[in-house]
């Protein structure tokens, strides 16, 4: 069976954030879509780039085998959002590979997911993890993965891609997007 995931979008996402683990996880055929925190389809990103979703948080009734988070200065308004926080302990609880990039990590820690697990963040919420943040520029521990920022979208969604589908296809998409360092943890 197809495996499914969800990701996040809420006013002033980071726009590579949301984009390069989309792209990558539909590369490799993953079944992703682009889930808008509001009615709207149409998200506006931190840079004001807009994105359409593919559906909104209220229209889905499903976990998925994966949620994903991107950063960027609307992060700390969506963790205000009852909606998505349910939604990530319910696919904590569910076993499914919850994601975080840049700021996002906040978010998780709020919804009370993080505790005993090694992660990593943008530079700028580091002090909010002690001394379970690493400096990796992506973290896997067990279900929890979470990267840097912007400049490691690309890497964070191979990492997704490793954990759902192995790593011979993220192995398989790194090559054919031209990125032939890549590494998987997990």
């Amino acid at each position: 069976m197809k495996k499914k995931a969800y990701l996040i979008l809420f006013e002033n996402f980071e726009e590579l954030e949301a984009v390069a683990p989309l792209d990558i996880l539909r590369r490799g055929g993953v079944e992703t879509l682009a889930v808008s925190a509001s009615d709207n389809l149409l998200v506006r990103g931190r840079n004001g780039i807009i994105l359409s979703a593919d559906t909104t948080l209220a229209a889905i009734d499903t976990i998925p085998d994966a949620l994903i988070i991107p950063g960027g200065p609307g992060v700390f308004e969506a963790a205000k959002d009852a909606r998505i926080m349910e939604l990530v302990r319910k696919c904590r609880e569910g076993g499914s590979l919850v994601c975080a990039i840049c700021a996002a990590p906040t978010l998780l820690a709020k919804a009370g997911i993080t505790e005993g697990k090694k992660l990593t963040s943008h530079f700028s919420v580091r002090d909010k993890f002690g001394d379970n943040w690493t400096d990796a520029a992506v973290m896997s521990d067990g279900a929890l993965i979470t990267s840097q920022g912007a400049g490691t979208a690309v890497e964070f969604g191979l990492e997704i891609l490793s954990a759902l589908e192995g790593n011979k296809c993220a192995f398989d998409v790194a090559k054919a997007v031209c990125l032939n360092k890549f590494q998987p943890s997990c």
